[in-house]
């Protein structure tokens, strides 16, 4: 079964194998130049002293190779279209499932081998690409303190792995659902696209709850280090969270209709409404919380890619050859 699933799947695998020697000597021979001008950077304003104002003064790699950088996030639904899709729809779709799932090995061994390799072939490729983006990103995450953002977050360290692994699951069940490989491949895009949405969007940031950090109306504060900052505003005296709803406004998140009666006129609004009793308030999740973010995500794709994978194997155990 190792060397049918290897026969099958040779040229998908030199594909595979072409784009990340590609990807890798791209990425070394931009990423090195990058590290070295980081470097020089942090060795300059050393010397000067002003290493605190770095952010928003230096551009760190090139606007292209940040381009692909970021267009990677779309590689474990490439490697889910891929790989998974057709692994039982083409059986299905040429008939060979007639021939495959008659003979001595069982169809649940057979999807057992077949799906083992694909899922560890798309894993590793996946890891691969997430080491490679990881260092290159280094140098511009420790710059801008950012590496907790959405934008970096799914680019990096393990969340990868588990995209993959749960895209090409997903492309294995739709192919035992649909028995049709440019079907399923539909489905494995569109499926990925939606669940991904969900999570990053609505799911991502009640993983833990959220830390709110509440402080005077005419101070400043801001979270520390690469934090995820959720939400910010003013508090009512009432303890209402108050949202902008016009463009008028006394100061950063203060409209101008929220300002009571007394306060209005009076040179110093701000200090008035905080003598009122309103505040402002940050909420965010801290930068230590990166890496157990990144186990929970992790963990709730390779579990619905179990989910998946069980529903193909549920399939082809009923359905007839």
């Amino acid at each position: 079964m190792t060397w049918l699933t290897w026969r099958q799947y040779r040229l998908q695998a030199a594909l595979v194998g072409g784009l990340l020697a590609a990807l890798a000597a791209l990425l070394v021979a931009t990423g090195i130049p990058v590290a070295a001008q980081w470097h020089s950077v942090l060795a300059d304003c050393a010397a000067q002293g002003t290493c605190g104002s770095l952010p928003g003064t230096v551009f760190l790699g090139s606007h292209a190779i940040g381009f692909l950088v970021i267009m990677t996030i779309g590689v474990p639904a490439v490697l889910g279209m891929l790989l998974g899709a057709p692994l039982v729809a083409y059986e299905a779709e040429t008939s060979a499932r007639v021939f495959a799932w008659t003979q001595g090995v069982t169809r649940r061994r057979w999807l057992a081998v077949k799906a083992g390799w694909v899922l560890l072939v798309g894993a590793v490729s996946a890891a691969v690409v997430s080491a490679l983006v990881t260092w290159w990103l280094g140098p511009d995450n420790a710059l801008n303190g950012d590496a907790f953002s959405a934008s970096r977050f799914d680019l990096m360290d393990i969340v990868p792995v588990g995209y993959t692994v749960f895209a090409v699951a997903l492309g294995i069940a739709a192919g035992a659902l649909v028995r049709r490989t440019v079907p399923a491949i539909g489905i494995t895009l569109a499926g990925f696209v939606v669940v991904r949405s969900v999570i990053t969007l609505w799911v991502r940031p009640h993983f833990m709850t959220a830390v709110t950090h509440v402080y005077a109306l005419t101070g400043s504060w801001a979270p520390p280090g690469s934090a995820w900052q959720l939400a910010a505003g003013t508090i009512a005296p009432g303890g209402a969270r108050l949202t902008m709803l016009d463009g008028a406004d006394v100061a950063p998140n203060v409209s101008a209709s929220w300002v009571p009666q007394a306060c209005q006129g009076l040179g110093r609004v701000l200090t008035c409404m905080q003598s009122a009793g309103f505040r402002q308030f940050v909420t965010y999740q801290p930068g230590s919380r990166f890496w157990p973010f990144q186990f929970i995500e992790a963990g709730f794709y390779v579990a619905l890619a179990a989910a998946l994978i069980a529903v193909a194997f549920a399939v082809i155990s009923r359905r007839d050859a």
